[in-house]
C-alpha cells in the first residue's frame, strides 16, 4: 500500500516512544495521522507537531475507544493505516520474598497489552472492511502491532509483560488469516531494547548495559528505525502474518 493523503493512519499509543515516532515518520510521507493515546495531552501535543489529529481513548475500554475512533475518522476518514504501540510494562517476579505475583497487576498487564491491542485492530478492522479496495491487489488496509523480543525471551520480573507480548504475535497469523478476505494485512514489529522515553530515563550505566546485549550494531535502538520499518511494512504487500524481530541480534539473558 502506497502511503499518501488518501491512506489516513491511526497510532495507538502516539503520545510518546514508539508510537510518537511513527506518527512523524507516516505524516512525513504525507499520510493523514491520528494520534490515539490515554494521555490527551500528549496526543494533542505529537498531533499539532505533526499537522494530524488527536484523541484520549483507554484501549482497554471498547466505547472509549469506539468514541476515539469515530472522531478521528470524522477529521481525516477511515484509517487504511493501524500502527499499535500502546503498552505496559511493570516488573515483577512469579514469586517474591515469598509473596505471589500480584494477580490484579497481571490482569492489568495483559488488559492493556493484549486486550488493549486487539481492541484497537478488531475496530479498526471493522471499519476497514467497509472502505474501497485500493491498488492491483485490492487491498483495504494494514494493521501493524507490536509484540516484544520478551515474548520469546523473556527476563526475570518479565512473567506479565513476556506473557502479554507472546499473545500479541500469537494472534498475528489468526487475525491475518481472518482478514485476508477483506484485503487487510496484519503483521507484528518484535522490537529490542530501543531509546523510549522509558529507558533513557535510567542510569547510564544502566543503559550501556543494555545496550551490550545487542550483537551488532552495539546500541540502543533509535525510535525511527521502528517507524522506518514499520512504514516498511505498510508498503509491502508480500508481508502479511508473521512477527518481524528488530533487535540487532539481541538474545536476552536471564535477568
Amino acid at each position: 500500500m502506497n502511503i499518501g493523503p488518501d491512506t489516513p493512519a491511526v497510532v495507538v499509543g502516539g503520545a510518546s516512544g514508539l508510537g510518537a515516532a511513527v506518527a512523524r515518520h507516516l505524516a512525513q510521507s504525507g499520510a493523514p495521522v491520528g494520534i490515539l493515546d490515554l494521555d490527551a495531552g500528549g496526543a494533542r501535543a505529537v498531533a499539532d507537531e505533526i499537522g494530524g489529529h488527536g484523541a484520549a481513548a483507554d484501549v482497554t475500554d471498547p466505547d472509549s475507544l469506539a468514541t476515539a475512533l469515530a472522531a478521528l475518522r470524522k477529521a481525516q476518514g477511515q484509517e487504511r493505516i493501524l500502527i499499535c504501540c500502546a503498552g505496559i510494562a511493570p516488573a515483577a517476579k512469579t514469586v517474591s520474598r515469598g509473596a505471589p505475583h500480584d494477580a490484579a497487576l497481571f490482569a492489568r498487564v495483559l488488559s492493556v497489552n493484549v486486550a488493549g491491542t486487539f481492541n484497537a485492530a478488531s475496530q479498526s478492522a471493522a471499519g476497514m472492511t467497509q472502505a474501497s479496495p485500493m491498488g492491483p491487489d485490492g487491498e483495504r488496509g494494514v494493521i501493524v502491532l507490536t509484540s516484544s523480543i520478551a515474548a520469546y525471551e523473556g527476563q526475570m520480573g518479565q512473567v506479565a509483560y513476556g506473557a502479554s507480548k507472546g499473545a500479541v504475535a500469537a494472534m498475528v497469523l489468526p487475525m491475518a488469516r481472518d482478514l485476508a478476505s477483506h484485503g487487510i494485512r496484519v503483521m507484528a514489529i518484535a522490537p529490542g531494547v530501543f531509546a523510549t522515553p522509558m529507558v533513557t530515563g535510567f542510569p547510564q550505566e544502566v543503559q550501556d548495559a543494555l545496550a551490550e546485549t545487542s550483537e551488532f550494531p552495539r546500541r540502543l535502538g533509535a525510535p525511527h528505525e521502528f517507524a522506518e520499518l514499520a512504514t516498511s511494512i505498510v508498503g509491502n504487500s508480500m508481508l502479511n502474518g508473521s512477527v518481524i524481530r528488530l533487535d540487532a541480534a539481541t538474545r536476552m539473558t536471564s535477568k
